[in-house]
């Protein structure tokens, strides 16, 4: 028996079937076309189409790949709702793991949670770490939440038992390696050394309250209590690559604090009070040479010229003390890290650690420093033995 067919498309004998959906907003007549290779074929794609109507889906859900989605969702919705930093991270992970990734290509209506499975596990086949994996697992949650709002899917493949994020089997140091600390004599080599240098103040400012890199560049000298000896912690400057189109330009950005409870104000060292005194007579100084030429911002930490310090500027200055003083190296945000340590190992409560430190919740805090302190376990061993004293 001859199958049935009533057009002809490109050379090839199809049969079609049209569907009318109503008319738009202009009062246009909407329309949709189904080409099957027989009538059963193309009433079957009609039916599947229908399917997804009445599931809640949008009448042009079957067109919408994800990656084009996915952009206009990034671009056209989240840049204007998230800080410029945020968005950059965003980018960043949508430009490597999504744009030129198997997953862009694929129509919403045909992905499967295998095929993020999938995806998930050749990035960590190829060497890219769980967290990277995470972090992507993340956008595409919220990417997936966006299309079940507009009715492009109806439900997030990303939520749910569906996937696993990859891990390795063997016990992850990776994080605790990140964790250094000065010891005390890295400590005392580290001020020393730093005592002629031109953000003296900055380096021994930032390890007596363990403020993050962009959050002691943002302070004020009206931020600053000489009186009580506290300090506010109200804005951060951070170096953000914008985006605009085809255009990546960088550019140092103030912005509000990391999260709610980072907006804090915090007490300092009573003896840093000199040193930041000799600072701002300094920078008094700088401003008198620099003439018309210097900007007035109020930062307590800047250029000689007053615009805000360049965070990676900022590293270098902060690795060449390091390396001309032959003090192993660690990251800036280690300075943060002695601040919390040198706190727990003189039995500050975690609570007032966390607040200190602007961490949005007290679990960051534990989950953080629970392992950068081996001889204090030591210590708590001793005080159970003493506590048990089985024999």
């Amino acid at each position: 028996m001859a199958t049935k067919t009533n057009c002809i498309r490109n050379g090839k004998k199809y049969y079609r079937l049209r569907v009318d959906l109503g008319r738009d907003s202009d009062g246009n007549r909407i329309r949709k076309t189904f080409y099957g290779k027989s009538k059963k074929d193309a009433e079957d794609k009609l039916q599947e189409y229908k399917n997804g109507l009445n599931s809640g889906l949008s009448n042009d859900y079957d067109k919408l790949t994800l990656g084009n989605v996915c952009k206009l969702w990034l671009f056209e919705k989240i840049k204007n709702t998230v800080k410029p930093s945020t968005f950059e991270r965003y980018e960043g992970v949508y430009r490597i793991y999504i744009k030129s990734s198997p997953l862009y290509p694929v129509k919403l209506k045909e992905l499967k949670s295998l095929d993020i499975q999938r995806y998930y596990n050749d990035l960590f086949n190829s060497g890219k770490s769980t967290s990277i994996i995470k972090n992507l697992d993340k956008l595409l949650k919220s990417f997936f939440n966006y299309c079940i709002d507009e009715g492009y899917i109806v439900r997030n493949y990303c939520i749910g038992k569906s996937i696993t994020i990859p891990e390795s089997n063997s016990v992850n140091e990776n994080k605790k390696d990140d964790i250094t600390v000065f010891t005390v004599d890295e400590q005392n080599q580290f001020i020393n050394a730093v005592q002629d240098h031109r953000l003296k103040a900055l380096f021994l400012l930032d390890l007596g309250t363990g403020l993050r890199e962009g959050e002691i560049l943002g302070l004020k000298w009206s931020d600053i209590d000489f009186e009580n000896c506290t300090l506010s912690v109200k804005r951060a400057i951070k170096g953000v690559t914008l985006i605009e189109g085809t255009k990546r330009n960088y550019h140092l950005i103030e912005q509000t604090p990391k999260t709610k409870n980072s907006i804090r104000t915090i007490p300092f060292p009573e003896n840093l009070i000199p040193i930041l005194e000799k600072h701002q007579l300094q920078q008094k100084e700088e401003k008198i040479k620099a003439g018309p030429a210097y900007t007035k911002n109020d930062y307590v930490f800047c250029t000689e010229l007053g615009l805000p310090i360049d965070p990676r500027n900022l590293r270098r200055s902060y690795e060449r003390v390091l390396k001309n003083n032959n003090i192993p190296y660690k990251k800036f945000h280690s300075l943060r890290h002695t601040f919390a340590t040198r706190l727990f190992e003189n039995n500050v409560p975690l609570k007032t650690v966390q607040m200190l430190l602007g961490h949005s919740n007290i679990n960051i805090t534990a989950n953080i420093y629970t392992h950068v302190m081996p001889p204090e376990k030591f210590k708590a061993i001793d005080k159970i033995n003493s506590i048990f004293n089985v024999k």
